[in-house]
């Protein structure tokens, strides 16, 4: 069970629904399925993440956490409408209001409580967060490993902190206490490093600018790069 602080941090609204589509290299459309449904056809699904349509189109960290997760299940082409019943269940279960924000921490020294909810609500293979080895040992899937790789969990509590977008060893973050949650590097903004790239400035000349070094510049509009072609 997550403390006070840390529910406080994972119900900050910080983006739009468009902003966190961006930054999650997503169709807004997809994200706003994920939070809000859709109707298909005169048929009405509901949010994958939200336990109901709220109206809001403000995103809290913990739904831009959720949601990243989600991505990496989305890239097996998969239907994520599957995972709501699980979802459902184990927020239930972890008596958090955002359970795949919580996962590693919570769950990570014992996946039989994943095992088991899987069980309960059958998932199909691609759409599994735990494996069994041919040891029996349970695994975390393929697009739960690569979320991981992303996110960085507070050693003392139980939620996940910060988001590193391209992986564990590039300087970019992304963090809901740092520059209102969009994406920095010692809290500079890289779209603010990228205007410098885009105006003619060289590397060394970025690096000095923004008290960087050259490879923390390069980083960063090496992300903000990323974003204009998933745009």
């Amino acid at each position: 069970m997550a403390d006070s602080s840390d529910a406080t941090v994972l119900e900050r609204p910080l983006y739009s629904t468009g902003e966190a589509a961006r930054l999650l290299q997503v169709p807004p459309q997809t994200l706003r399925r994920w939070l809000e449904g859709a109707s298909v056809a005169g048929t009405f699904y509901p949010p994958v993440l939200r336990s109901e349509p709220t109206g809001i189109d403000a995103v809290t960290w913990g739904e831009f956490l959720e949601a990243g997760l989600l991505r990496e299940y989305r890239l097996n082409r998969v239907p994520l409408q599957r995972m709501r019943p699980f979802i459902e269940r184990a927020r239930e279960r972890l008596g958090v209001p955002y359970p795949l924000a919580h996962l590693r921490p919570a769950i990570d020294a014992d996946k039989s409580l994943v095992w088991a909810l899987q069980k309960e609500f059958p998932l199909e293979d691609k759409l599994r967060l735990v494996l069994a080895r041919d040891d029996d040992r349970l695994q975390w899937a393929g697009p739960v490993e690569r979320y991981f790789s992303k996110v960085e969990f507070d050693p003392v509590v139980v939620v996940a902190r910060r988001v590193r977008p391209l992986g564990q060893a590039s300087p970019v973050a992304i963090d809901p206490e740092v520059a209102f949650g969009l994406p920095q590097i010692r809290g500079i903004r890289t779209e603010n490093i990228a205007e410098s790239y885009y105006a003619g400035e060289g590397w060394e000349a970025i690096a000095r600018t923004w008290g960087l070094s050259e490879e923390e510049a390069r980083a960063a509009v090496s992300w903000e790069e990323s974003l204009r072609l998933a745009a």
